[in-house]
């Protein structure tokens, strides 16, 4: 059967395209399926939708592109969609209009699908209006009733009476609509979010790490998670608190994290897809909203062994969670309510982990082919004889002839996807190569590679250094027994020990044994990191190392290498009224026997007239560690960054300095940065607040020490009178 969902953007990654994605798929392995965007905005999807899922777009909103319709006439009529309240009077970014009307009215009256589920209220009441008798017409409430004003639930609950059926994620949900509306002809009933269980190795509960993701808007009240982090902070020191996600609360959570002087333990990740492997770096998940229609980041933690913390609040969370697999915090016991809960799962290690345990065993409740099979049980109660509507008899006769033929019978488990129909072509094999990578506890990187997708013949594994005029790369022979049936990954292991790599970042491919041309880039469906939380840099062959795995902004597999002599690890920045205050270890293979020389000098990026040094304040030796951990670290120091010397050599409206610590005349300079851990880039991650100082001839000044595209540590003094957008250095990325 064909089946068809209606979304008002497939190319983000917000939880309805994520809950799209993972039922699309489900319901790809037995029936024709579409997933039909009103919007464009992107050339290719955040998420990866199932390559047997066809993506198809309404309106191009991609400026560059030569179709844009972003100006179109009809951009400038009203929408008459529940115009007061919805998208189109609060969509700033993709508004509603007499555009959106004829499109999505069109497609409704024409399209030739069996199912039609629309994602949203707007959608709902086109679906509702537009839609046609010959089809199934599903609307989905990924919110809830009460997330929405009084205008727009009276709006969809009009348009609910003219659906076949309105489905909920929570049963909770679900009661209050059928009470709401108890004269609605069609079904209202609950069917959960689908969660697929990831590919990501789970959390070992080894780090002192809690997660949070979503969208920063204010029902997620993560102003509440970070005052309930700071009440407990001091009782666990060496605990951090990672935020994942957009949306427009992130200044005020910048600020609120600057106030409490938490800059150093509490950062704002940004957008990260696919999230699982962020999750599995935690021992903890957090929720913090003042309500959740379901819950999806509950449950993807939940698939990667972290047990969670959420307010139970209306009204997903209390049907997911219990006293086995996570924590429920009453809402109305506030911050203190959650600090308390916080603070007693960060100090038992044992408890963490019997609730990962229960997590893990819960989240298989939400499988993906477990709720593809209660949406086709659904199409089957709506298309039955016994409950279609007589103006729909001759067509959804039909439907229920192909319903029969296509789904699986009712004995079938229901967790259990039903052998594809002989009618069905079977997917066609991935083109390009695919490998998941994730770093090691020892410093390395282990790479495996998707036999299925590799091409034919002896193969070697090719690395090569971006932006490098040697040329510079190493190919490592990928083992003959994993092409030969194409059935078995291989795995490949990299190893500073054994590898040579220079700094930089590294680009990855497969190509014929032997050869040089005709390369393959190697896609990257996971760069898996959660071993790397808290690792030093390792000492390899007398250098400082650190390699790590990720995604490049197109998709492709990249090592971001650090390659150094020696190298000064920051570990807390703390921000004064006219300086700043750092603390770092040194690390080195030939460690001097004292520091009391050791001096720091600014380097200016307009030359050397512009330079300044100042002492190093504090060194204390280190014991050496021990001969298992292939690192070494002497030397715990401190200094001081005086802003007053930077501001009396200012030269332009943005001056940069670089930070150097220097140990004598005999040695290089030694670069001041963070290379250790799991984060391949710092510059927008680990940010410590400005300070506001007055400059006699540029005014007042913007000072504040940041991390560059290398990870090294700067200083940053520039107008304040400056926009916002030219706040970062004038850098591109390496």
């Amino acid at each position: 059967m064909r089946i068809a969902f209606l979304i008002n953007n497939a190319y983000g990654i917000g939880g309805t395209i994520r809950a799209t994605v993972n039922l699309s798929r489900a319901l790809a392995a037995r029936h024709d399926v579409e997933v039909v965007s009103v919007h464009q905005v992107n050339d290719e999807p955040e998420l990866a939708f199932d390559e047997r899922v066809r993506l198809t777009a309404l309106i191009d909103m991609r400026r560059d592109s030569p179709t844009y319709e972003g100006d179109h006439p009809l951009t400038s009529q009203p929408c008459t969609m529940f115009p007061d309240t919805g998208a189109a009077a609060n969509s700033a970014r993709l508004p509603y209009s007499a555009l959106q009307d004829e499109r999505i009215g069109a497609w409704l009256r024409a399209t030739d699908a069996d199912v039609v589920i629309a994602t949203r209220p707007d959608l709902n009441g086109y679906l509702a209006r537009d839609g046609q008798s010959r089809y199934l017409r599903i609307g989905q409430e990924h919110l809830s009733l009460d997330a929405h004003n009084a205008t727009l639930r009276g709006h969809q609950n009009k348009a609910i009476a003219g659906l076949d059926a309105f489905v909920t994620v929570s049963e909770a949900d679900a009661a209050q609509y059928r009470r709401a509306l108890p004269d609605v002809p069609g079904r209202i009933l609950c069917i959960p979010n689908s969660v697929p269980e990831p590919a990501v190795e789970p959390s070992d509960q080894l780090t002192d790490v809690i997660i949070a993701a979503g969208r920063l808007t204010r029902v997620k009240r993560y102003d509440r998670l970070i005052s309930a982090f700071a009440k407990v902070a001091d009782n666990h020191p060496t605990w951090t608190l990672r935020l994942y996600g957009r949306g427009p609360e992130r200044p005020k959570l910048r600020r609120q994290i600057d106030e409490l002087g938490l800059y150093n333990r509490i950062s704002l990740m940004g957008p990260v897809s696919p999230i699982e492997t962020e999750w599995a770096k935690g021992s903890l998940a957090a929720v913090s909203s003042d309500m959740e229609s379901f819950g999806m980041t509950i449950v993807e933690a939940m698939h990667c062994g972290v047990p969670v913390i959420s307010t139970d609040c209306p009204h997903g969370p209390a049907e997911i969670i219990d006293e086995t697999n996570g924590v429920l915090v009453p809402l109305d016991t506030g911050v203190d309510g959650y600090a308390a809960a916080l603070d007693r799962l960060m100090a038992d290690a044992p408890l963490r982990a019997r609730l990962g345990a229960g997590a893990l065993k819960r989240a298989g409740a939400y499988a993906p082919p477990a709720i593809a099979r209660r949406y086709e049980t659904l199409f089957q109660e709506l298309s039955a004889p016994a409950h279609r509507r007589s103006s729909k008899a001759g067509h959804l006769g039909s439907l229920w002839t192909r319903l029969k033929s296509t789904l699986p019978s009712k004995s079938a488990t229901p967790s259990e996807p039903s052998p594809a129909p002989e009618s069905h072509p079977e997917p066609k094999p991935t083109v390009r190569p695919v490998a998941f990578a994730r770093a090691t506890p020892d410093g390395g990187i282990t790479l495996r590679l998707d036999a299925a997708s590799l091409p034919p013949g002896p193969l070697d594994f090719l690395a090569r250094l971006r932006r490098d005029p040697k040329g510079r790369h190493i190919r490592v022979p990928i083992p003959p027994t994993a092409t030969a049936s194409g059935t078995h990954d291989v795995r490949l292991t990299l190893d500073p020990a054994e590898h040579a790599l220079s700094e930089g970042r590294w680009d990855c491919y497969v190509v014929a044994e032997g050869a040089t041309e005709k390369r393959a880039r190697l896609v990257c469906a996971m760069a898996e990191r959660a071993r790397s939380i808290g690792r030093d840099p390792v000492l390899v062959d007398g250098e400082v190392s650190a390699w790590l795995p990720y995604t490049t902004a197109d998709g492709f597999l990249a090592l971001r290498v650090w390659q150094r002599t020696a190298h000064a690890e920051v570990t807390d920045i703390a921000i004064g009224d006219d300086h700043a205050t750092v603390t770092a270890r040194l690390f080195a293979a030939d460690i001097p026997d004292s520091m009391d020389a050791a001096t720091v000098i600014a380097v200016s990026r307009e030359g050397e007239p512009y330079d300044f040094t100042f002492p190093v304040t504090q060194a204390a030796a280190q014991p050496t560690r021990a001969a298992s951990q292939p690192t070494a670290g002497a030397w715990h120091f401190s200094f001081t960054l005086p802003y007053s010397r930077a501001l009396a050599l200012r030269n332009s409206s943005h001056d940069l300095w670089d930070l150097r610590l220097h140990l004598g005349h005999t040695r290089p300079p030694v670069t001041i940065g963070r290379i250790g851990g799991d984060i391949v880039d710092r510059k927008k991650t680990d940010v410590v607040p400005a300070v506001l100082l007055p400059h006699g001839t540029r005014g007042e000044t913007r000072a504040k020490p940041f991390f560059t595209v290398t990870n090294d540590l700067a200083l940053s003094l520039r107008d304040a009178d400056e926009t916002e957008a030219a706040t970062q250095p004038r850098e591109t990325a390496g």
